[in-house]
C-alpha cells in the first residue's frame, strides 16, 4: 500500500522530509524502531503518575497485574498505528485520509496539534521541576536547556532516533535497574490508604500512556522499512518501559510512603540516586522531542508545503514559553481530556484499517469525506465520559459535574470500576463496524473494495 497523491521525490538529505511533497527515506529497522519507542515510554511522569495505579488494600502483585494488562492493549493499539504508518509511509494525521476524508482529518489534526504543543511544554516542566529539585536550583534555566535541546532534536529527527536508539536507551537502561535494586532493597508493607478504585481504573491510567502516542506514531514510523518491524518495536518498546517505570514508581510509593512528584524526591534521596534520575532527565527530552516535532509534521496535513523545521522552531518556542509561564498542573487535566477525545478515535481506525474490508487506503488530496465515522468517534467519547468524567478540580469542575449528572440519569454507578478506555474502545469499534460492513460487503459483490469506503 502506498501514499500516493501525497508524497512525491525522496528528500536527499537522508532525514525526515522538509515538506509532506517529499517521500519519506526508509531507513530504520527493528532496534531503531524498539530503541526509539522505549526512549519515549521513559518519563518521569509515569513513576509520578503511579500514585493513582497502586491498588490500596490489595497484595503489590495486584497492582503490578493492572500495569502488565494495561501496557500490553495500550501498546498492541500502538503499535497498530505504527504498522499502518510503515505501511501507508506518511506520517498520522495524513493516515486519518483514509479513514475521514481529507478535509475531515483536519478535526483530529486541530486536536493533535493542542495536544502535542501542551505535552510538549509539560515535559519540559517537568524535567526541569525534577531538575531543581536535584540540583537545589531555580527551575528557568533547565525550561531553557530542556526546549533548546528538544527543538534542536526537532530538527533532525532520525538523526536523534539514531542517538536514542543506540546509546542513550542504554543509558537509561542502568539507571533504571539501578534504581530497582535500591527500591527493592527497601521493606515493602501493604498500601492502606492511597490507591485505584479497582483493577480496571487502575488498567485504564495505563492504557492512556501509550494511547496517547496513537496520534504520533506514523510520524516516526513512516521511515520504518516493514510494517512488522515497526509493530513489535513500537509494542515491544514503548510497553516494556511503561511496565518497567510504572512499576518502579508503584515499588517507590510503597517502600518509601510517598507519592506524585515526592517519589522523585524519594528517589533521589538513595544512594547515587541524583546520578540516576539526572540520567532520565536527560533521556526524558525525547518526549519534548517527539511532541515539537509532531506538532509540525501534523500541520502539514493542512498545508503540505510549509517547511517543518521552521515549525518545529516556532512550536520549541512556544513550547518553552508555555513552560516559563503557565500553570501546567492546572492544564494537566485538559491534556488527559483530549487524550479521551483520541481513545475513541482509535477504535475507529483500527477496526476500519485491519478487520474490516477497504481498497487502496486513500491518503490523497482528494480522499472523500466519511461523516458516519464522526459519528462513531463521538459515540466513543460519549461513552468514555460517562464511564469516567475527566475529572477538573475546583472551579473548573463544570465538565466533571455535567457527566456526573448525566451518569445519576442513566442509573450509571460512579464508583462502577470499568475501564473507560474499553468502553470507549469498544462503542467505537462496534459502531464503526455496523457504518463500515454494509458498505463493504456491497462493494465486495461489485468486486470493487475501493467503493466501500466511499
Amino acid at each position: 500500500m502506498g501514499a500516493s497523491g501525497a508524497v512525491g521525490a525522496t528528500t536527499s538529505s537522508g532525514d525526515a522530509p522538509i515538506t509532506l511533497s517529499q517521500a519519506p527515506p526508509r531507513t530504520l529497522g527493528l532496534r531503531d524502531t524498539a530503541g526509539l519507542w522505549g526512549n519515549l515510554g521513559i518519563s518521569l511522569l509515569l513513576p509520578v503518575a503511579a500514585t493513582y495505579v497502586v491498588l490500596a488494600d490489595h497484595p503489590l502483585s495486584v497492582t503490578i497485574g493492572a500495569i502488565v494488562v494495561g501496557a500490553v492493549i495500550g501498546s498492541v493499539l500502538l503499535g497498530l498505528g505504527a504498522a499502518a504508518g510503515a505501511r501507508e509511509g506518511v506520517p498520522a494525521m495524513v493516515l486519518m485520509r483514509g479513514l475521514l476524508g481529507r478535509r475531515t482529518s483536519f478535526l483530529p489534526t486541530a486536536f493533535n496539534l493542542v495536544q502535542c504543543v501542551g505535552w510538549a511544554a509539560f515535559e519540559v516542566w517537568i524535567i526541569a521541576e525534577a531538575a531543581s529539585r536535584a540540583l537545589d536550583a531555580p527551575r528557568w534555566p533547565f525550561v531553557l536547556a530542556a526546549g533548546a535541546l528538544a527543538t534542536l532534536m526537532a530538527l533532525r529527527p532520525l538523526g536523534a532516533v539514531r542517538v536514542l536508539a543506540r546509546y542513550a536507551v542504554w543509558a537509561a537502561l542502568a539507571a533504571i535497574v539501578y534504581l530497582y535494586i535500591q527500591v527493592l532493597s527497601e521493606p515493602l508493607p501493604a498500601v492502606t490508604e492511597v490507591g485505584a478504585a479497582s483493577f480496571w481504573t487502575a488498567a485504564d491510567i495505563v492504557i492512556a500512556l501509550p494511547v496517547s502516542w496513537f496520534p504520533l506514531a506514523a510520524d516516526y514510523t513512516r521511515h520504518v522499512r516493514r510494517g512488522r518491524d515497526a509493530f513489535v518495536g513500537a509494542t515491544a518498546g514503548y510497553g516494556a518501559a511503561t511496565i518497567a517505570l510504572f512499576t518502579l514508581g508503584a515499588l517507590a510509593l510503597v517502600a518509601y510512603g510517598r507519592g506524585g512528584l515526592d517519589v522523585v524526591d524519594a528517589l533521589l534521596a538513595v544512594p547515587l540516586g541524583l546520578l540516576a534520575v539526572l540520567v532520565l532527565l536527560v533521556v526524558a527530552v525525547d518526549e519534548a522531542f517527539a511532541n515539537i516535532y509532531s506538532t509540525a509534521v501534523s500541520a502539514q496535513n493542512v498545508m503540505a508545503r510549509l517547511d517543518r523545521r521552521m515549525l518545529a522552531v516556532l512550536v520549541g518556542v512556544l513550547a518553552t514559553g508555555l513552560a516559563l509561564t503557565a500553570d501546567l498542573v492546572a492544564y494537566e487535566p485538559f491534556l488527559f481530556l483530549i487524550g479521551a477525545v483520541f481513545v475513541p478515535l482509535v477504535g475507529v481506525f483500527v477496526v476500519a484499517y485491519w478487520l474490516l474490508p477497504h481498497g487502496r487506503w486513500d491518503v490523497s488530496d482528494t480522499a472523500p469525506a466519511r461523516p458516519a465515522l464522526l459519528l462513531a468517534w463521538a459515540a466513543g467519547f460519549v461513552a468514555y465520559q460517562l464511564t469516567l468524567p475527566t475529572f477538573f478540580p475546583g472551579p473548573g469542575g463544570v465538565w466533571t459535574a455535567w457527566w456526573s449528572s448525566r451518569q445519576a440519569e442513566l442509573g450509571i454507578d460512579p464508583a462502577n470500576g470499568w475501564s473507560a478506555s474499553l468502553v470507549g474502545l469498544a462503542v467505537a469499534a462496534a459502531l464503526t463496524t455496523l457504518v463500515w460492513l454494509p458498505g463493504g460487503l456491497s462493494a465486495r459483490r461489485r468486486g470493487d473494495w475501493s467503493k466501500a469506503l466511499r
